[in-house]
């Protein structure tokens, strides 16, 4: 990440694929939540929704979008490349995740894991693809 196109490249990067990400996943937990998770894991979650936890989560996994799937310094800016890459990042985060609550939890869900994993993987796919198509937007120095 040397140079100066490299700052502002990892921010529209940032940016890019943290739109996308919050979009898409507010869609899919208001779709998924009463008939998914509720239904599910109804006994253990909250009565109701924690941003703070949310926020700090999106913060901190689109850093590692960036930098593992995205990395918009590099010479390979291949959209193929980023969705690859961020097909492996969500699958390996959302199974670190979803298989440990499944290993640790009394109550945890086959049916939610495997949701949770092919969610994990298409939404972290989807962002990269975002986060380094913006980067494309903006012109080098």
């Amino acid at each position: 990440m040397s140079g100066s196109r490299a700052i502002p490249r990892f921010l529209v990067a940032y940016l890019g694929a943290g739109l996308v990400m919050a979009g898409l996943d507010a869609v899919w937990l208001t779709l998924s939540n009463q008939a998914v998770y509720r239904a599910n894991l109804g006994s253990i979650l909250a009565p109701g929704f924690r941003p703070a936890p949310a926020v700090v989560f999106y913060l901190v996994y689109l850093i590692g979008v960036v930098v593992l799937a995205i990395r918009p310094w590099s010479t390979d800016r291949r959209l193929a490349g980023a969705a690859a890459r961020g097909a492996i990042l969500g699958l390996v985060a959302y199974a670190t995740y979803d298989l440990t609550n499944q290993a640790t939890l009394i109550v945890w869900s086959l049916k939610v894991t495997l949701l949770d994993l092919s969610w994990g993987t298409f939404l972290t796919t989807v962002a990269s693809i975002a986060g380094l198509a913006a980067t494309r937007l903006i012109k080098p120095r």
